[in-house]
């Protein structure tokens, strides 16, 4: 499959999404491609559930909510979405002439790519136990999809960060029982989450060990048990009865193809042009926490910022001898055309009709 566009995205993180809007603003179509299954990044890899409290005029939401009303937002401009699939290759061919191509085998033609993978593609850190792979989606899980998939069951949580004491807490109320292995008495989670577990646990509704895997039984085909060597003087084993094993030890960034690109680098990060976005190959383009500069904070409110300033960029340098004006949503024609709105915010049908109010 071979798709022309305008510019291909590369994440599809929050940032990711918000890029799309910017460029939309501009006239600009875009296609995303992701590694991950689904929309979000790190907001739904790591906290889809936890409250983010620093978006502007969002006092909380959720990371679901976050991407949630991104793709709400970012729906005007129907961009592509590729998930699921890495960039393996990408070729510059002239200027604004990109050749793009993912693990998918589908094949882009664009006049700009921007890189929006946060810290690069994220997998899992695996569980070292030989043979405990061949359970894994099946009840070795790195993360929760469903959590009522889990009620009722022996449940088994390794890991000692936000993730594994924010599922902790939630799933316990519904478990059989439930038991967190940590490896160290130390908590890389917040306090309020370390005090609520021991509560937990004190009240018999959770328990909490520190000890670290050591193998596994089965009941015919299945998972029935894990074995625990805790951390006591005598290296005392404790056996665990287990449904559903779930693993969060963390998340590990690979740049991946990114490092074969050419791109200047700095520990990793790629370097920009802190006025445009650019990096040292001129065309691509890194917003987000895959880029560096003096001065950077890895925030979402950033990355929004530095969106907003690549779509102008990318304007500018598909237009060099046009100027390219600074217009706003709220009182711009060209942009309630872009957004499909009328003056009022009253979005307008194919036909030209004004039906349903959309939040701009």
């Amino acid at each position: 499959m071979s798709i022309k566009t305008d510019v291909v995205i590369i994440g599809a993180g929050p940032v990711g999404l918000f890029q799309v809007f910017e460029l939309g603003l501009q006239g600009l179509e875009a296609h995303v491609v992701d590694a991950l299954p689904q929309t979000g990044g790190q907001c739904t890899e790591l906290y889809p559930d936890k409250p983010i409290f620093d978006i502007p005029a969002v006092p909380e939401c959720t990371g679901q909510q976050l991407i949630d009303n991104l793709e709400k937002q970012i729906a005007p401009f129907s961009p592509g979405m590729h998930l699921d699939q890495s960039v393996d290759e990408l070729e510059k061919r002239g200027e604004n002439d990109f050749r793009v191509r993912t693990s998918a085998g589908i094949e882009f033609e664009c006049r700009a790519v921007i890189i929006a993978a946060g810290a690069g593609s994220f997998t899992p850190v695996r569980v070292r136990v030989e043979g405990l792979e061949q359970f894994e989606n099946s009840q070795l899980f790195y993360r929760v999809r469903d959590p009522a998939s889990h009620a009722g069951k022996d449940i088994v949580i390794l890991g000692g960060g936000d993730s594994a004491l924010d599922w902790a807490i939630q799933l316990a109320p519904k478990a059989k029982s439930l038991t967190l292995v940590n490896r160290t008495e130390r908590f890389r989670a917040a306090e309020a989450s370390v005090r609520t577990l021991y509560e937990l646990a004190d009240a018999g509704g959770a328990t909490v060990l520190t000890g670290a895997l050591k193998g596994f039984d089965t009941t015919g085909d299945r998972l029935s048990s894990v074995t625990v060597t805790l951390r006591d003087e005598n290296k005392t084993e404790k056996v665990l009865p287990v449904d559903d094993l779930l693993v969060f030890f963390g998340l590990s960034p690979k740049l991946g193809p990114i490092e074969s690109w050419g791109l200047e680098l700095e520990r990793k990060l790629v370097t920009i042009n802190l006025a445009t976005f650019e990096t040292s190959v001129p065309g691509i383009y890194a917003i987000g926490d895959i880029n560096t500069y003096e001065g950077k904070k890895k925030l979402i409110l950033s990355g929004f910022h530095e969106a907003a300033l690549a779509a102008f960029a990318i304007k500018q340098a598909f237009e060099p001898d046009k100027k390219v004006n600074l217009q706003y949503t709220t009182t711009s024609p060209l942009m309630h055309e872009r957004l499909g709105v009328d003056a009022d915010g009253v979005a307008i049908d194919g036909n030209g009709s004004a039906d349903t109010v959309a939040s701009t």
